[in-house]
């Protein structure tokens, strides 16, 4: 049904399959539906510049985005006396970003009652990374590979991350306070994504790194912050979304399909704990298992990391 805007809109995601058999109900070693039939739309090196032409006309009625990165791992830790577990937690996270290439960052748009743009809902975008070169952690890359990335085509067709960096800073998705940040769980997502945009090494102290945030992405909710709130939800992504009887569009543990399911999750907790209606001076900006949130509305909080820091989502 096109909308005011004239942008077709698609129904409220959490009722979106994709393919003749919705993920999850695979029968008999039938085959799995492509991104394209979902929805998630693949970007690579040659047609970057032309999806980013319709991301700048999507967001200007889509301003909900779903976030969601693959990355190779943990490979390394940070050595000396912490403060509080939480500034181990930002000093871990450091450096390996720090020291990493981020794989893949999927992108999901959504309006302000959770429906998406009709056709694709999602772009998934697939970074140069060569397994010869960069480092990683074995077991992520093992991960990753069963989940379907294709290294060998990142390694020959991959997005240059300045390349990205530029069209990310003139999108109209970032540096603007309407846009509405969704996550799940984000401290190393978002730590590539600064990495990205200011083509530096993250700053050594967590209060810089939030100072950062507020910049680029001034308007953040974590859905695993929110769940704190929730009775009764627990665990990862998957299993929250199970436990809100959400189906996945997609395969797990690649970031275009992560990201949707992170949007719909978001909308369905809103909608069943939060009466529709989030304080954004309670939970906004706060960033699951780091220590420190930036200001909203002149409010800011503390949290205690008990985060369960994984090699990627």
């Amino acid at each position: 049904m096109p909308s005011a805007t004239g942008i077709p809109r698609r129904t409220p995601t959490h009722d979106v399959y994709c393919g003749a058999n919705p993920l999850g109900q695979q029968k008999g070693g039938g085959n799995m539906p492509s991104n394209e039939e979902c929805g998630i739309r693949d970007v690579w090196n040659h047609n970057l510049e032309e999806e980013f032409r319709t991301i700048r006309q999507i967001v200007q009625q889509y301003q909900y985005i779903a976030m969601d990165t693959e990355f190779p791992g943990v490979v390394a830790r940070p050595i000396g006396e912490f403060r509080t577990s939480a500034d181990y937690q930002y000093q871990l996270l450091r450096c390996n970003v720090d020291l990493l290439r981020i794989i893949q960052l999927g992108l999901t748009f959504l309006d302000e009652s959770g429906n998406t743009p009709a056709g694709y809902t999602t772009w998934q975008f697939n970074f140069k990374f060569n397994l010869a070169e960069d480092m990683y952690a074995q077991d992520s890359i093992d991960m990753l590979q069963n989940s379907g990335i294709q290294f060998k085509k990142h390694e020959e067709e991959g997005i240059d991350p300045l390349d990205f960096a530029e069209l990310l800073m003139t999108s109209g998705i970032v540096l603007v306070d309407d846009i509405k940040w969704l996550s799940f769980h984000s401290g190393y997502d978002f730590g590539y994504l600064l990495k990205l945009l200011t083509d530096q090494n993250l700053p050594q102290e967590e209060s810089e790194f939030f100072e950062l945030l507020r910049i680029y992405f001034p308007t953040i909710y974590d859905v695993k912050y929110l769940m704190k709130s929730c009775k009764n939800l627990k665990g990862g992504l998957q299993e929250v979304a199970e436990q809100l009887e959400l189906q996945r569009v997609g395969p797990q543990h690649q970031a275009g399909s992560d990201s949707l399911l992170t949007g719909m999750v978001f909308f369905k907790m809103r909608e069943m704990f939060f009466e529709d209606n989030i304080d954004d001076a309670k939970y906004c900006g706060h960033l699951y298992g780091l220590g420190t949130s930036f200001v909203v509305n002149g409010s800011g909080g503390y949290l205690d990391s008990n985060g369960d820091n994984s090699s990627s989502s």
